[in-house]
């Protein structure tokens, strides 16, 4: 354990030697800067996509400026779930919106019982049709509100962090980094090759979708982004966590592993610590990138 400790140490040194700060080189504001928003904070909105119709809900900062602007979050949530178990309670958008400081829009969307395990609502992107779902709420979001669209990202439980998983699959281009809560490859992955930011935590005790999903999934990346893989794979000390920062990653794609001593949880609790550690990792992996 200890030489593992150490190793996750070295790692993360080595990344604050290189600098934890990644900047972009240009920004791209939407074409929704400068507009009165038509979208209204908290109230669900509609496309039809594949002639369909599919929901989601915005959470606009508090004071939002049309002039500022902001960074994009897609929460996902997990099977069974849906957009206002998200948008609402005391985690509401996984506990992020408080980090973030006003600094980032936050969207919700509804999955589908569509090839969704149990015929429950979840994200099973049959013929990639949750992407082109993503692709529809990228394009009504920007148009309407002032986003940087260099600073996407997406976020999830369980499926929520499968779907999350296809876009760092299928849309490497399009968004910064993404976050998995115990994911498993269960949205597919469509493409797979190119390299984006990448967060995976995960409960070595999950029984729902294992931890071997999740070390495959994030081996996928830790490839894709040039890093260097750990010699030994990493454990938990008991009710703690271990979180491995990569090294040698290219510089634009940081990679971090988490794995804490639990099951299939997106708020795990720790016996040193009093609250969910998941949106203030998940906030600090994304905030680096402006």
């Amino acid at each position: 354990m200890k030489s593992l400790l150490s190793t996750a140490t070295k790692a993360f040194a080595l990344l604050n030697l290189l600098g934890s700060h990644v900047t972009n080189v240009l920004a791209a504001p939407s074409a929704g800067c400068g507009k009165t928003p038509t979208i209204t904070s908290g109230q669900a909105r509609t496309l039809t996509v594949n002639g369909k119709q599919r929901q989601y809900i915005v959470r606009l900062p508090e004071g939002y400026d049309s002039s500022q602007p902001h960074r994009l979050v897609f929460t996902f949530h997990a099977l069974g779930g849906n957009m206002n178990q998200i948008a609402t309670g005391n985690e509401a958008y996984y506990g992020l919106p408080p980090f973030a400081n006003g600094s980032a829009i936050f969207v919700s969307p509804n999955g589908q019982t569509a090839g969704s395990a149990f015929g429950l609502m979840g994200w099973g992107n049959v013929g990639g049709e949750d992407m082109l779902f993503v692709d529809a709420m990228l394009a009504a979001v920007e148009a309407d509100l002032c986003v940087e669209t260099t600073l996407r990202f997406s976020t999830g439980f369980s499926y929520g962090g499968a779907i999350s998983y296809a876009i760092a699959c299928a849309r490497a281009d399009e968004f910064r980094a993404v976050a998995l809560m115990s994911a498993g490859i269960v949205s597919g992955c469509q493409g797979g090759t190119k390299p984006i930011a990448y967060y995976h935590q995960h409960g070595a005790r999950d029984q729902v979708l294992p931890i071997t999903g999740g070390r495959q999934m994030r081996d996928t990346f830790v490839r894709n982004n040039g890093c260097a893989a750990q010699a030994a794979e990493p454990q938990p000390p008991s009710g703690g966590l271990t979180k491995v920062d990569y090294a040698g990653c290219d510089p634009e794609h940081p990679t971090t592993w988490v794995v804490f001593d639990g099951d299939h949880t997106p708020s795990p609790r720790l016996s040193s610590q009093s609250g969910n550690f998941s949106p203030r990792y998940i906030w600090e992996f994304f905030s680096q990138f402006s």
